[in-house]
Order: C-alpha cells, then sequence, then structure tokens
C-alpha cells in the first residue's frame, strides 16, 4: 500500500490514471496527447504507476498499451471502510463529485449550491460593488447583450471593447467573453513574461453562469469554455474559479466573503 499512496500524491499520476479510465489500453503517445509535459516524463509516471500496480501493460504489435487496474485503490478503500456503510459513503462520493469542480481537456465547469436566492446571486455575479468584495476587482457593464465589460483590477483596468456581454436574462443566465492579456495587463501582473505572451496570442474565450433555484438553494454552474487547444489560460482558470466562487458563496450565506488573493 506504500507504493500506491507514493503513486496516488503526484496529481501528473492522478492525470493520467483518470485519462485510462476515460478511455482504456493507450500507447504512451495517446497518453502524452494534450498533456503539458514531456514523453519521458510521462514514461517515468507510468513506471512508477506499473510499480504500484496502478497499471498493468499488453503488447500489441510494436505497440505498449496501458490500462487501468483499480484493484489496489479498492483494496485501500476496503480496509477502513468495512465498518460503515459503503452505499452511504458511495452516495457521499458521487455528491462531491457533483457539486466540485470539473477540469476537462477544453474547458473548466464548476457547480456549486449556495443559499441564496435566484436574485441576490444575480445581483452578485453583476454587481461591481459586490464583485469587488469577493473577487478583488470591480466587474462593470450594463449588462445589456452586446455591452462591453469593463475588469477594474486594483494593479490595472482591463477595457479593450473586446469583452462583450453574450447572453443576459436575469437573474436566469449570464454569459460573457473573457478579457485579453493587454500590455497593461502584462505590466501588471508580469513576473512570467513567457507565459503571459503566449497566453496573448489565444483566442478569447467566455464564462457562463446558470442560475437555477434549488428548494431553499440556488445551483451555480459555472462553465468556462471555447479555449485554443492546449490553451494556459484554461489552466489559469481553473485554478483561479475555485477560491473566488467559494468566497462568492461564503459572502452571499454568511455576509463575509473569504480572503482572495
Amino acid at each position: 500500500m506504500d507504493d500506491v499512496f507514493k503513486a496516488l500524491a503526484d496529481p501528473s499520476r492522478r492525470r493520467l490514471l483518470d485519462r485510462l479510465n476515460e478511455r482504456n489500453g493507450q500507447t504512451l503517445q495517446e497518453l502524452c496527447a494534450g498533456l503539458a509535459m514531456a514523453r519521458q516524463s510521462v514514461s517515468k509516471h507510468l513506471a512508477v504507476l506499473e510499480a504500484a500496480s496502478l497499471v498493468s501493460t499488453r503488447r500489441r504489435g510494436r505497440e505498449k498499451l496501458h490500462f487501468l487496474n483499480a484493484e489496489p485503490i479498492n483494496a485501500i478503500a476496503d480496509r477502513w471502510m468495512t465498518r460503515y456503510d459503503r452505499a452511504r459513503a458511495d452516495a457521499l462520493a458521487d455528491l462531491k463529485h457533483a457539486l466540485e469542480e470539473q477540469t476537462m481537456d477544453d474547458k473548466f465547469v464548476y457547480i456549486t449550491y449556495i443559499k441564496s436566492t435566484p436574485e441576490r446571486t444575480w445581483g452578485a455575479l453583476t454587481d461591481p460593488a459586490f464583485t469587488k468584495r469577493y473577487w478583488g476587482l470591480a466587474l462593470r457593464s450594463d449588462w445589456q447583450v452586446g455591452s462591453p465589460v469593463t475588469w477594474e483590477m486594483e494593479e490595472v483596468t482591463v477595457a479593450d471593447g473586446g469583452s462583450v456581454v453574450l447572453v443576459a436574462d436575469p437573474p436566469r443566465r449570464l454569459s460573457y467573453t473573457w478579457h485579453t492579456i493587454t500590455p497593461e495587463f502584462v505590466a501588471a501582473f508580469g513576473d512570467d513574461h513567457d507565459f503571459l505572451r503566449k497566453a496573448s496570442a489565444e483566442r478569447r474565450s467566455k464564462v457562463t453562469f446558470d442560475i437555477e433555484p434549488a428548494g431553499d438553494l440556488v445551483k451555480l454552474t459555472v462553465t468556462h469554455d471555447d479555449f485554443d487547444p492546449g490553451s494556459l489560460i484554461l489552466g489559469g482558470v481553473s485554478e483561479g474559479w475555485p477560491p473566488i466562487l467559494s468566497s462568492l458563496k461564503t459572502l452571499l450565506e454568511t455576509g463575509e466573503p473569504l480572503a482572495v488573493d
């Protein structure tokens, strides 16, 4: 079990297991596709997974196919979960998966449930005084389809006219195009100029908020998509959205936001 825990501790190896779970029997070349890792690094990660019996291999001609072996993970679960109601634990795991963020190859999706109303949630997404409290920036627009969206941050304001409202159906749906990486943005956040230079060449993505009543709760689904293949910005927003949306939820439910860096 020590080898299994060691193998699962690395997020890159977990990502490889996820890809095999999506489609078993992949070659090294197939597993490398779309990953920001060198072929040699992927090969080393697979060797660790194979040593832990989490991955098995089989030859098909000159190709080496990789298969997920979930048995060691099930053995760990059985060791500590046999005393509990396994069905209840599975149900809670399914609920957790449904509520938490999902990062896919071409988009980011986050679902959360908030003790609020659709109207208050809509206001939290569109009122610049509110967005500044949980997001750290004032998002300004008249929220009519086609209108520009201005991003007022402490360090820089992005108002290039390209970030516009795509859908405005209060209090149910809001969608707008994302801001670009402008020269002013690079100057303000230019710790990694190479990253920002490459990111600034990407096309605009878009974000969509779907607000649905769920009893005395609101189901908020955030979908950020329309990225270039292999997008660098996708990785950034996938890390940025969860704390922002957690802070939004906390502010609506308690009156105080979480700290947002």
